[in-house]
């Protein structure tokens, strides 16, 4: 798989399109608040929340995470776009996770990839 990912695509611009990408059948009843902190260029905190079928992004820190995804904010770009496999990025130390693993998966059934 290439690692690639659109030049003018930000992490801003991923997270807050991410409601978007919601499939709610994929997410059942979970329940579940996610911290992205990202470093690099674009360094900074983001999150998503899923709750009743829906999915609500920002900026910032969310109170208790379920999980938090730590990686450079290009690398995070490229996993939420298509351009790098995330379990490819994690079993290479470029995606670094806390907190439920078991979320961390079933996160890449609950968002289609644009």
């Amino acid at each position: 798989m290439t690692d690639q990912t659109p030049a003018e695509v930000t992490p801003d611009q991923v997270v807050n399109d991410l409601p978007s990408y919601f499939i709610p059948e994929k997410a059942g009843a979970t329940s579940a608040a996610i911290q992205f902190d990202l470093t690099g260029e674009n360094a900074g905190k983001r999150f998503i929340k899923i709750a009743d079928g829906h999915a609500t992004s920002g900026q910032g820190e969310v109170e208790a995470p379920n999980l938090t995804l730590i990686a450079d904010s290009r690398d995070f770009v490229k996993i939420f776009t298509g351009g790098l496999d995330a379990t490819a990025a994690f079993m290479s130390g470029k995606l670094k996770i806390k907190g439920d693993m078991g979320l961390a998966i079933k996160m890449q059934s609950m968002f289609r990839r644009p």
